[in-house]
C-alpha cells in the first residue's frame, strides 16, 4: 500500500515538473487512464534501472562517489566532480571511466528509449588559475565531456543526449565548508521520463439543464 502511494505521488510530481502544469485526472476518461498507465510503466522502468545501478555501483555508492535518487525530473545519477575531473579541468580522469561505463551500459540496455540530460555543477570558488571565464564555462565543458564520452566511447545514441552547465548556482550543500564544496562539484546524469501534456477537455457549450426549461 505504501509503495503504491509513493508511486502515485511520484507520477504526479513528475508530470507537474516536466509539463509545468497541474493535471486533474478524471475517472473514466480514456486519455487520462492511458496517461496514468504510461507514467506508471515509466516509473517501474526507472525504478528497475535504479536497482540495477545500485548493484553495479555498490562500491562507488558506499564510497560516496556516486548517489542515486528518484526525483521529480527523473532518475538522477550524481557523480562527484573530484572523481571525474582534476581541479579546474574538464578532461575526464581515467579513474572515472569505469563508473561512466557502468552507467552507459544501463542507459543502453535498460532504458534505451529515454532521453538523458547531463548537468554540470561547481562550487562557488571563483576561477583564478585556468582559462575558463567563469564557473559557467567550466561546468558546461564538464557536462559536454561526459556527453561526448557516453556517445563516442559507449555508443549512447546522440539524439538522446543533452548537456547544460549551471555553474555555482544550484548548490546542494553549503559552500561554507570543504565538504559542502565537494558535494557541489558534481555532474548529474538524469534519465528523463517521457511525459507529454494531457489535452485539457474543452469546456462544454451546452447550457445547464435548468436554463433550458
Amino acid at each position: 500500500m505504501k509503495s503504491t502511494i509513493l508511486k502515485t505521488a511520484l507520477i504526479i510530481s513528475i508530470t507537474f515538473a516536466l509539463t509545468g502544469c497541474t493535471i486533474v485526472f478524471q475517472k473514466g476518461r480514456r486519455s487520462d487512464v492511458d496517461k496514468i498507465q504510461q507514467l506508471s510503466q515509466q516509473v517501474d522502468e526507472l525504478s528497475q534501472a535504479q536497482k540495477t545501478l545500485e548493484d553495479r555501483l555498490a562500491q562507488e555508492i558506499k564510497d560516496k562517489q556516486v548517489k542515486l535518487e528518484m526525483a521529480e525530473k527523473g532518475l538522477v545519477i550524481t557523480v562527484v566532480g573530484d572523481l571525474l575531473f582534476d581541479s579546474g579541468k574538464a578532461n575526464i580522469r581515467p579513474e572515472a571511466q569505469p563508473v561512466l561505463d557502468k552507467v552507459a551500459k544501463v542507459l543502453n540496455e535498460n532504458v534505451p528509449e529515454y532521453s538523458v540530460g547531463i548537468e554540470g555543477h561547481t562550487d562557488n570558488v571563483p576561477i583564478k588559475h585556468s582559462s575558463w571565464k567563469s564557473n559557467w564555462e567550466l561546468s558546461s565543458a564538464r557536462a559536454l565531456s561526459v556527453l561526448h564520452y557516453l556517445e563516442k566511447e559507449e555508443g549512447v545514441e546522440p539524439g538522446r543526449l543533452s548537456a547544460v552547465g549551471y555553474g555555482e548556482y544550484r548548490p546542494v550543500a553549503s559552500n561554507d565548508t570543504k565538504s559542502g564544496h565537494q558535494q557541489n562539484r558534481r555532474v548529474e546524469i538524469v534519465i528523463i521520463p517521457k511525459v507529454t501534456k494531457v489535452k485539457e477537455a474543452k469546456p462544454s457549450t451546452q447550457e445547464p439543464e435548468e436554463n433550458l426549461k
